[in-house]
């Protein structure tokens, strides 16, 4: 019996990417959390256009450009050195409260569990040296590797290729729609951790093979669907 694979998806579904709204708070108040959503919105669509093109650039960079757009387009006018301390608060992200408790029951049930991100390895290592989340993965797979970013069908085949897994064994788990359906559109199982209860999901392509306000409640829903299944070892 092959051990399960749980592929676990980093920015918004471990770390909070509105950690770093405590520090454009210092500067802009009331608008920081607008301006941190529309600065994550901006990273996603630059990286997806980026793969689209074929001018893949690590995910840190594509980070940095929407960055300064966003800046422009709100009329900040951060200096260079609050730049450089905003990006260096996304290294630092905080883990959601309930996500190393939910971890250890996971990796209890005696499944394999890596992260596998839009970011570069280094990047996913400072996160979890932050986070203390190092010891909860047996491995991290990044992007970075195939030059690609998620949703590309490419990105999750590589995933399999580096876990040596099967599509029906190999299940992705992430807060974020368009990993979610592009998991399952390359054979994927798929997870949805619902992080915003007023967010639906897509209405399009194929719905998460389970769902959960976050990852603790996940966690009780594994262990009973893999012991379900006989997947579990003895």
């Amino acid at each position: 019996m092959q051990t399960p694979v749980l592929a676990f998806d980093v920015y918004g579904t471990l770390v909070d990417t509105q950690g770093v709204v405590v520090t454009l708070r210092s500067r802009i108040g009331d608008d920081a959390e607008n301006f941190a959503m529309r600065w994550r919105d901006k990273q996603l669509e630059f990286a997806f256009r980026r793969g689209l093109m074929g001018a893949y650039a690590d995910f840190a960079q594509c980070k940095r450009e929407a960055l300064d757009l966003v800046d422009q387009e709100r009329g900040t006018r951060f200096g260079e050195e609050f730049k450089q301390t905003l990006m260096a608060a996304y290294r630092r992200l905080p883990a959601f409260e309930e996500v190393p408790a939910a971890l250890e029951r996971i990796r209890a049930l005696g499944v394999r569990c890596v992260a596998f991100s839009n970011g570069s390895r280094q990047s996913v290592e400072a996160l979890f040296d932050n986070a203390g989340l190092r010891a909860a993965f047996d491995d991290i797979v990044s992007v970075e590797e195939v030059r690609r970013f998620k949703p590309d069908a490419v990105v999750y085949a590589h995933l399999r290729k580096r876990t040596h897994s099967r599509p029906e064994n190999t299940w992705l788990i992430s807060s974020n729609p368009f990993d979610i359906i592009g998991a399952r559109h390359a054979g994927l199982r798929a997870a949805w951790v619902q992080r915003n209860p007023n967010l639906p999901f897509e209405p399009w392509g194929d719905p998460p093979d389970m769902m959960a306000p976050d990852l603790g409640a996940l966690a009780e829903q594994f262990a009973v669907t893999l012991k379900r299944e006989g997947k579990l070892p003895d």
